[in-house]
């Protein structure tokens, strides 16, 4: 089992931004996809954005459109996840993965290695 790793998690307030990054040991290959993904205390983990090998496509949550952005850098074999105007909504354990097949990249059981998440917490 390949394990990728975040880092950049922390404490801050309301409006606030704060960006993650993660790297994968992975070699990767033109069809993947790589992605963020969240869980809250009590809920279910879900899709936050992702990004083609090219950096195209990426796909965004309706919770985070517009807000959040996703990019990488194959060089470095690592993935950010810039955040912007963070909310109490966003506090929870961001967790990166990646997908050899790229397909339907906003379905967990898509993606075959993950990370051990870093915690977020925004508070008010």
């Amino acid at each position: 089992q390949v394990r990728l790793q975040e880092s950049g998690g922390g404490l801050v307030q309301v409006g606030g931004s704060l960006t993650l990054s993660c790297t994968t040991p992975v070699r990767t290959v033109t069809t993947d996809a790589m992605g963020w993904f969240r869980q809250a205390s009590g809920k279910e983990r879900e899709f936050v954005a992702s990004i083609g090998w090219s950096g195209r496509p990426t796909g965004y949550s309706n919770a985070v459109e517009g807000r959040f952005i996703i990019s990488r850098d194959n060089a470095k074999k690592m993935i950010y996840l810039q955040m912007n105007d963070l909310k109490s909504d966003d506090t929870a354990v961001y967790y990166c993965a990646y997908s050899p097949s790229g397909v339907r990249p906003t379905l967990p059981d898509h993606y075959l290695h993950w990370g051990q998440g870093t915690q977020v917490t925004v508070s008010s």
